[in-house]
């Protein structure tokens, strides 16, 4: 999905049928290609996504885009774990960068990157998807490292499986 206008009207819809933060069960049943849950000892919470899975859109983002609804964000996917670093060129909001291994299990958080700010963003050595959210939203949930990520594109043998 592109992200600027149309991508935002995008992910506030998804953000209004996906129900948002959920703390016992799903908010439904599965996975779907707009949405990641993430699991771990706070509970669960459920986040509207746009899907960066080509370089091309790893490389553009969240760029220029100036607010994002609450409990939406963009999921990065690449093909292989490798070494993560993010910076916040042309980024206009703060954002948490949550990484995770190719099970997805989040091996470190990166609370409130500053817009604009080019200071490379470690976020570990095999990582494989970088859900990006609101800055300073991960801490209000409880996101950490060992929570554990569930979205289709995780594989080919997820912690968290999807099911049907």
């Amino acid at each position: 999905m592109g992200f600027g206008i149309e991508g935002m009207r995008a992910m506030i819809a998804a953000a209004l049928v996906c129900g948002g933060l959920t703390t016992g069960g799903m908010a439904r049943a599965g996975c779907a290609a707009d949405a990641v849950t993430l699991k771990g000892d706070f509970g669960q919470a459920r986040f509207a996504v746009a899907v960066a899975d080509d370089a091309a859109g790893r490389a553009k983002g969240l760029m220029n885009v100036p607010e994002m609804p609450t409990m939406t964000g963009m999921l990065f996917v690449y093909e292989e774990p490798q070494v993560a670093s993010f910076w916040m060129r042309n980024t206009l909001i703060p954002l948490d960068m949550i990484f995770a291994d190719e099970t997805g299990v989040v091996q470190s958080v990166h609370a409130k990157a500053v817009p604009l700010d080019e200071t490379p963003i470690f976020g570990g050595e095999a990582i494989k998807y970088v859900l990006e959210i609101n800055g300073g939203l991960a801490g209000r949930l409880g996101i950490a490292p060992g929570a554990v990520m569930q979205h289709p594109a995780i594989g080919p043998d997820p912690a968290l499986p999807c099911t049907d």
